[in-house]
């Protein structure tokens, strides 16, 4: 059965969302689109959006490849994604604080113990942990799939540090620059205020000991990270400082920053370092990375990680597969955004049913991410079948597998012209004390191979910019 395309559905008219769009490309001549193209590579060159693959031989920097044409969303379609988004994050928050408390639902067995206990990003450190205002995950990252007109589904939630933000920025604002003939074609719900709602956030998240205006600061791994450029990016547009491990400090369990006027507390860290790395006191000791003592001043109610230490339970493949019973258990709720079916390769049943079926789908690691230890069925030679049916019989836990979606499709500038490319999107949730803020859209990544399923940008995956209409 052949993709849902966005702009011209399954019976080729053009979908009433798209319609200034379609007109706009019959009239532009594709010497000045591909001139277009060419021009938003040199302004991101310019601007510096690079990001590094880390494993690779020269791991030279690059840059993210950009489609010039955007990906459109009514605004009848992005209602029901924030409703969906909202109630998924909710349900999120409530269980990390469930599992680090009361368990409540592991003793319902709706969750099996072991997928949590057993799980290597499980942090005993956060048992009956109090976190400022119950929230745990700040920022999450919920990656969007749709298969037709009306039906979206949720591929993965990330609930540790989600990434992409600053491409969804930088692509509105180049789009702005190269296309404003386009833009006033449509009334675009903005995304440019994502800097203010995130600052709003961090800072209604502060500790209660903290003064009226909380300091708030970004902790990155440095330079040297992939996504260095978006700490940076953020940072300057949020106007906190950009910090290492080294500018902060521990006293009386209240984290310092060191400026030249002499320390300067600190209330809320958004932190772009993974648990492991953030104290060497309470996890890794040969972590350089991280500020000794945080913990410490953490578990002292003093500082605020956004997002908070443990959060890797709620993203990790094989509870993704129990989110809609948790939807249900903690809100009473049938969920409005859709799981795509998941085989569980730790259960018996579900191991033999994707052993017999391995041509047909997709099998994730548990933990994997970026695309990486993917096997994609339908697309794979027979030795590496077998090298993953090997794989599966020796640790089936370590997997999941899935039906290979037709992921819908939405014009694209390619090199040969406009053509149908596979597409998802990110959207970026904020939950605070007081509310949760969607800015409309997110981040479209598109598969710039033909046929190729996979949108990360570490397998040549590229972005878009993703318009909600104001409708």
């Amino acid at each position: 059965m052949p993709a849902f395309d966005e702009m011209t559905g399954t019976e080729g008219s053009v979908r009433p969302a798209y319609t200034e769009l379609s007109g706009w490309l019959g009239e532009v001549p594709p010497d000045v689109l591909d001139y277009r193209r060419r021009e938003a590579e040199v302004l991101f060159r310019r601007i510096g959006i690079t990001f590094a693959v880390y494993g690779e031989a020269d791991s030279t920097e690059r840059l993210i490849p950009f489609d010039v044409i955007p990906r459109i969303l009514a605004g009848s379609e992005w209602r029901l994604l924030k409703r969906g988004l909202e109630q998924r994050v909710k349900a999120i928050n409530l269980y990390i604080k469930d599992v680090y408390g009361r368990r409540d639902i592991l003793r319902a067995g709706i969750v099996p113990e072991d997928l949590v206990f057993q799980n290597p990003v499980f942090r005993p450190e956060m048992n009956g942990q109090k976190v400022p205002h119950d929230v745990y995950v700040h920022i999450a990252g919920v990656d969007i799939v749709r298969v037709d007109a009306d039906t979206f589904y949720v591929l993965e939630d990330n609930a540790r540090t989600p990434s992409g933000v600053s491409y969804m920025l930088e692509n509105r604002e180049i789009m702005l620059r190269l296309f404003p003939e386009l833009f006033s074609r449509h009334r675009i719900a903005p995304v440019d205020n994502y800097p203010d709602e995130l600052l709003a956030t961090l800072r209604s998240v502060a500790p209660d000991s903290s003064t009226s205006e909380p300091n708030v600061v970004l902790l990155t791994p440095g330079v040297y990270n992939s996504a260095y450029y978006e700490h940076s990016f953020l940072a300057d547009k949020l106007g906190i400082e950009l910090v290492e491990g080294r500018d902060l400090f521990i006293k009386d369990e209240i984290v310092y920053m060191r400026t030249t006027q002499g320390p300067k507390r600190v209330d809320v860290i958004y932190r772009r370092l993974d648990d492991d790395f953030i104290d060497p006191l309470a996890f890794r000791p040969d972590s350089a990375l991280g500020v000794p003592g945080l913990m410490s001043s953490y578990q002292a109610g003093n500082v605020t990680l956004a997002n908070a230490v443990g959060t890797g339970i709620a993203d990790d493949k094989a509870v993704y597969s129990y989110m809609p019973e948790i939807v249900k258990f903690f809100l009473g709720e049938e969920p409005i955004l859709k799981n795509v079916p998941t085989w569980r390769c730790r259960e018996e049943e579900h191991l033999a049913y994707v052993l017999d079926n391995l041509e047909q789908l997709v099998v994730k690691e548990v933990h994997g991410s970026g695309g990486y230890g993917m096997l994609i069925g339908p697309s794979a030679d027979k030795a590496t079948i077998s090298e993953f049916r090997a794989k599966l019989k020796a640790a089936p836990k370590n997997f999941i597998a899935q039906p290979t979606l037709a992921l819908s499709t939405c014009p694209t500038c390619v090199e040969s012209g406009i053509a149908p490319r596979h597409v998802d999107l990110r959207p970026f949730v904020l939950s605070g004390r007081d509310e949760v803020r969607i800015v409309p859209g997110g981040l479209t990544r598109v598969a710039m191979k033909q046929g190729s399923l996979v949108v990360n940008s570490s397998q040549g995956g590229g972005t878009k910019d993703t318009w909600v209409l104001d409708d």
